[in-house]
Order: structure tokens, then sequence, then C-alpha cells
């Protein structure tokens, strides 16, 4: 193997697994080991592909694997080459912009934890402080953590947000969130114009349980909060037009049945996301091979994902489609998948090209057991009578023992994928994934993604605001 394989398969083998790992734990796999490997995988692709490394964070790698490369590039600053630099810097405020909020503030916190305070560490909290439209909320939602980060990074909040964070509350505030958070805790109506998890932590003071303290927040819960209540607490709160397709997949297979209002939910995000990512590059009869065999149902800490993203393909395959038909590996009676048994992908694939399909989207682990083998062994002969066949196979599991998404076959390498929303963006990656492509080609193809996102998610000069040191700090 040539050194240009070597270094398109290692790099492959690491975005596979940014894709589809949130160092979690698997149905087969520990939490430990997927952090041990995914560890080791990003110290060895940033020690020996740092420029292709940072430019994965354009590729739509998960929230997780993003934080984990900005604090590989912050705390290697040194390492990045002169002529790179810039480059480099753009990626990473690009990618600080693109986290949703938590996940930011947990990165700054992970910053102080690991003390790194370098200059260019300090540069981008300091610029996403500056731009952001409403720090105020932000301070009141994540108050250690933002004052956490203004102290790490030697910074000075705007307006009242310093005195709210660093001094007494015993003058009232202009501010109107800042008001309510002071009001709140002696005022119980003050909770209702607060964040539910802020609200939560204030309501004993005002004897307040926790289904009050939803109804009193309720037009504040975000999509995500209202998931995580509905399952639990067992209220009526999720609003579908709020919530991804793959959410909505995860929260309805975990109700023991479906009310008739329900069956409409997938098929409807299934449109919306469509209509936000453009058509599917999909052509002739597509067929879908999806696993919900008994491992589909994941692990304690996701608990039917993979099931979930199989059944949200499903619903995008067939909203985005004209030519379209999925198969089972068990039977789904009620249109809703549930794990069992064992894995049979091979005569699901057999019944997709005996229907005619020229395309076949595989959703499943990799854990073939009903015969071990039978799908590479269909696929080899099937490729000699389908001229054309194409068969692209999707992982949401990623096996830390083999640092792999675990393929059914060599000739059809398995793609990461965390979420039924990456599909279009994983179909794109298909040919470079399946190492087909060149490394140049790869490469090219990276490019135009670095520019694309970091246009995408460049701040408009006017959103900016002093704060006080580091001015002129640059990346």
């Amino acid at each position: 193997m040539s050194a240009e394989e070597v270094a398109r398969e290692d790099l492959l083998t690491f975005l596979n697994a940014a894709l589809a790992s949130t160092a979690q734990a698997e149905f087969a796999s520990t939490a430990a080991e997927q952090r041990e490997a995914l560890a080791f995988l990003h110290e060895y692709v940033r020690g020996n592909y740092r420029r292709l490394y940072a430019r994965l964070l354009a590729l739509g790698v998960n929230d997780a694997n993003t934080m984990e490369i900005v604090v590989g590039l912050l705390s290697t600053g040194r390492q990045s080459p002169e002529d790179f630099r810039a480059e480099e810097g753009a990626l990473l405020r690009a990618a600080v912009r693109a986290l949703p909020p938590q996940r930011f503030w947990r990165l700054t916190a992970r910053l102080r934890a690991e003390r790194i305070n370098n200059r260019r560490s300090r540069a981008l909290v300091r610029d996403y402080i500056r731009e952001h439209p409403d720090l105020a909320f932000q301070a009141v939602k994540y108050r250690g953590k933002v004052a956490g980060a203004l102290r790490h990074a030697h910074l000075r909040a705007p307006g009242e947000v310093d005195r709210f964070l660093f001094g007494a509350h015993d003058q009232p505030f202009s501010t109107p969130i800042l008001e309510s958070y002071r009001r709140a805790h002696h005022s119980r109506s003050a909770l209702a114009e607060l964040p539910y998890t802020v609200a939560q932590g204030l309501a004993a003071r005002h004897g307040m349980g926790t289904s009050e303290t939803i109804e009193a927040t309720r037009a504040r819960l975000t999509s995500r909060e209202r998931l995580r209540l509905a399952r639990h607490s067992g209220q009526e709160l999720v609003n579908p037009a709020r919530q991804s397709l793959t959410e909505l997949a995860i929260y309805l297979l975990s109700l023991p049945e479906l009310a008739p209002p329900h069956l409409s939910w997938m098929p409807r995000a299934a449109d919306r996301l469509l209509r936000r990512s453009g058509p599917l590059p999909l052509d002739g009869a597509v067929a879908a091979v999806l696993d919900n065999s008994y491992s589909s149902s994941g692990s304690r800490a996701k608990r039917g994902r993979s099931l979930a993203v199989a059944w949200a393909v499903d619903a995008l395959l067939s909203a985005g489609v004209d030519c379209y038909r999925g198969w089972w590996t068990h039977p789904v009676p009620d249109g809703v998948p549930r794990p069992q048994g064992t894995t049979n992908l091979a005569e699901r694939l057999l019944d997709a090209l005996e229907w005619g399909a020229t395309t076949v989207i595989v959703v499943s682990d990799g854990v073939e057991n009903d015969p071990p083998g039978a799908f590479h062994a269909v696929l080899e002969r099937a490729r000699r009578l389908v001229p054309g066949l194409a068969v692209i196979h999707l992982n949401p599991v990623f096996d830390p023992r083999s640092l792999q998404v675990r393929s059914l076959s060599p000739l059809a390498p398995a793609i990461g994928l965390r979420s039924a929303e990456d599909l279009p963006a994983a179909l794109g990656l298909a040919r470079y994934l399946a190492g087909s492509q060149s490394l140049e080609a790869l490469e090219a193809y990276l490019s135009g993604r670095v520019a694309e996102f970091i246009a995408a998610h460049r701040r408009p000069p006017s959103a900016a605001r002093a704060l006080g040191p580091d001015a002129t700090i640059r990346l």
C-alpha cells in the first residue's frame, strides 16, 4: 500500500468515527472503550495530518468530535504550520460559532480544566462573547460557565452582565431577563420569565413541584427539553414542527403505542428536512435494507438510537425518492419498528434486488449473525448480475475494538451516520468514504467544503461590541 493510500485510509477511518461516535456506550461497547478509541484516533490524525484534521471540521462531524478537534488544535497551536495558521484560525472560529450554546460553554469549561489559556483560545472566547446577540440570556442560563469563561479569558462582560455575574443583585437591572432572575428569588410569578432549567433551580424556594414548573415555563421550553420532559413526565409537550426527524423517531419509539396524530409526524418532518437540504442525489429504483434486530435497541445512554436512525432514513427516502421501497429485517406490522431477533440482512438484500433496485441503502450496525458473511456472498454475486448496482452501507455505530464503523462487505465500505439529517451529506461523501477516489480528490473536495463552511459561519462586523482586555488578540 502506497503512502497516499495509507493517508487516505487513515483519514477515512477517522472521519467515519467522528461522524458516528459521541464517546457514549453502545450496545456492544462501553463508554470507556469509545473514549479511548476516539482519543487515540484524534491524537494520531492530528499528529500526522494536521491540515486535513482541521479541515474535517467542515464536513459535519458531530458536536462531540468538533469540540475534541477544537481542543486538540488549541492545545497544540505551536505545531500549526505558519502558512496554515490563518486557515486553521478561520476554521476554529467557524466551528465554535456552529456549536449549540450549551456545547460552546461546555467547551470553555474543558479549556479551563485542561489549563489551555493561550492567546488563540482567549480570542475564540472573546469573539464568541462579543458577537453573541443575547449574552444576558446566556449569562442567566449558563451562569457558572459564562463567568468561568470570562475569568479564564481575562475578559470583562459588557453592560449589566458583568454586575450580574460578579457583583451584587441588591439593585434592579434594566435588562429584562437579568431583572427576572433577580425577582425570581422572592417572586413566584417571575419564574415564568426564566428558562426552564433556571426556574427549576429556584422552584423549591416557592414550593413548586416539577409539573407546576413545567406549566409555568412551558412557552420557554426548548425542543430538547420538551422531548426529555415528555418522556419522563408523560405530559404532551412535544411540538413536532420544532423537532428534528431523528429526535422525533427516538421520542416515538419511546412510547408504548402511537396515537393516530403521531403517524403524520415522521413524514412531515422528512418533508421539512428535504425543503432545507434540497433533493437527495439518488436516481432510479432505490431500496433500503433496515436493521431492526435486537442490537438496534442500543445502550442505556443511546437507547434505540440505531433503530431511530434507520426509521428516520426510511421516512426521508420515502419522502425524497419517487421509486423507493424499504425492507426491515423483521416485520413491522403497525408501521413502528421494534428491536427483535437476529440480523438477517442477506434475505432483505435479495428481496430488494428481486424488486428491481439499482441502488440499495443499508442502515445497520454491521453485526450480521443470521448467518455471518451471507450479505457479502449475496452482494458479490449480485454485482456481477446487476450492472451498475450501488450499495451504500450507513452505520450509526462505531466499533472501538476495530477502530472502525463495521462493514458488511469489502464491496460496500461502511459510512458513519449519526442522524438522518446527515444523510444528504453522507451520500455526497459516499464516493470518498468508499475509498474509490484518490487522496488528491479528497483534498480538493475538502478545500471546497472549507470555503463554504467558513463563509456560512462568518459573523457580520456590526455584531461586535467592546469587551475590555485582549482587544487586539488575533487568531
